[in-house]
């Protein structure tokens, strides 16, 4: 019987969800609430923002969707996930209580305190002052998080300590981020090689996914400020099986379980953004959902139907599904942003040579919208132009080839991604 899925999230990463699911043998209609110009060939576009509770609980309804997929955190900060699971309606995303893993970073190093999981030291802070004296107490350099979703915003690197007076006045006083930065974590900083391990659960049974490293500063050579993401690859050489299951066993299993000791049920993906220190890998945060642009990099690499999958996680039956079977080789995925991106940029610009990319090339739509006859530039981080290939040095040829071909106005792109698995 074919499944009809509606896939909440408007992001490269939600293109490359519907990508993956229309690949599938019993895919019936697809829907995306709201989407972008990219996903629209593939999806039916309703005209809702993922934002929107009510709304996708309704569309659900009327439509007959059988599986909802949440992007986003923020959604699932919301309730979504509630709200269709109290109406038997199958989901793949945590509930809200369990959405706090990521939109609360006090509640979260509450969960990994109670569990043992190794992260680095931290301290809540209310106020300038407070946030003075944890600085001091840690030592510089220390990071600066607001407790909230901030959108990628959040989170702020000092070196000095005007460094971090700034960064507290941005969060307390100011209220750059509104509630989100009422109470702001001052963190040890950890040094290392960072990387992400997403895992999907059901609630019992947990399955990673390959090991992937996201970039997230503007500039080469990681220099300017945080965004988003600029480019992401799998698999990284640092990060073996034999890892892969120490971070399972340390890190994801200890912090579900000590979540359902609280009576918080997680189901959905658990995405564990570690750093690989001199002392073992530690939790730097956890996030709710797919990463990006980590899913667009993760996905080309599963030779599995992504579909069967997602029900097994949203029916309890994950336990049962086949070990899950991956590409040999590699796979990189880089970031074509708007000139000025992260801070202020122009949009509107037309996108030229999506139709002329380089055999193998694939490119996931984000920052993009349909004018009249043209696709245009709609957002800070526009498309992932992602390659895969028998290693990593031919994965990133055809990244950069297929980035290449692509045009507009003001275009920005990343020429780091994956270079130091080479070096």
């Amino acid at each position: 019987m074919a499944i009809n899925v509606l896939v909440v999230g408007a992001g490269a990463r939600e293109h490359a969800l519907v990508w993956k699911l229309a690949a599938s043998s019993r895919i019936g209609r697809i829907y995306t609430a709201p989407g972008n110009a990219g996903t629209q060939a593939l999806a039916e576009r309703l005209p809702l923002q993922a934002t929107d509770v009510d709304g996708v609980l309704h569309e659900v309804s009327r439509r007959s969707i059988d599986l909802t997929v949440v992007g986003p955190e923020e959604p699932l900060a919301r309730g979504l996930a509630d709200h269709l699971r109290a109406h038997q309606y199958p989901v793949v995303g945590p509930s809200q209580a369990a959405a706090r893993i990521e939109s609360s970073k006090v509640w979260a190093k509450q969960v990994m305190a109670s569990a043992g999981v190794p992260t680095a030291r931290s301290i809540a802070c209310n106020s300038l002052a407070a946030v003075m004296a944890a600085s001091d107490e840690i030592g510089l350099p220390v990071v600066l998080k607001a407790d909230g979703l901030a959108a990628g915003k959040g989170v702020v690197i000092c070196a000095t300590e005007a460094e971090v007076a700034d960064a507290a006045q941005m969060f307390l006083v100011d209220r750059a981020l509104g509630s989100a930065g009422e109470t702001v974590l001052v963190e040890e900083y950890l040094q290392g090689m960072e990387v992400s391990l997403l895992a999907l659960t059901d609630g019992e049974t947990v399955v990673p996914l390959l090991p992937a490293c996201d970039y997230k500063r503007v500039g080469e050579g990681d220099t300017g400020p945080n965004t988003g993401g600029m480019g992401a690859y799998t698999p990284p050489k640092a990060v073996d099986g034999t890892m892969v299951e120490a971070i399972l066993r340390d890190t994801i299993v200890p912090t579900l379980a000590a979540m359902r000791a609280e009576g918080v049920s997680y189901q959905g993906v658990l995405y564990a953004g570690m750093m690989l220190t001199e002392t073992g890998p530690k939790v730097l945060e956890f996030n709710c959902r797919f990463g990006d642009p980590e899913t667009q990099v993760i996905l080309p690499m599963l030779n599995a139907d992504l579909l069967e999958l997602f029900v097994a996680v949203a029916k309890e039956r994950l336990a049962r599904f086949p070990a899950l079977d991956w590409f040999s080789g590699a796979c990189v995925g880089v970031v074509l942003a708007s000139g000025g991106y992260p801070g202020a940029y122009t949009t509107g610009h037309p996108i030229r040579g999506l139709e002329t990319l380089p055999e193998g090339g694939v490119v996931f739509h984000a920052g993009t919208r349909w004018r009249v006859h043209d696709i245009v530039t709609a957002g800070g981080r526009v498309l992932t132009a992602v390659g895969r290939g028998p290693d990593m040095a031919t994965a990133r040829e055809l990244a950069y080839a297929t980035a290449d071909a692509i045009d507009f106005e003001g275009k920005y792109v990343r020429r780091d991604i994956a270079l130091r698995e080479l070096e």
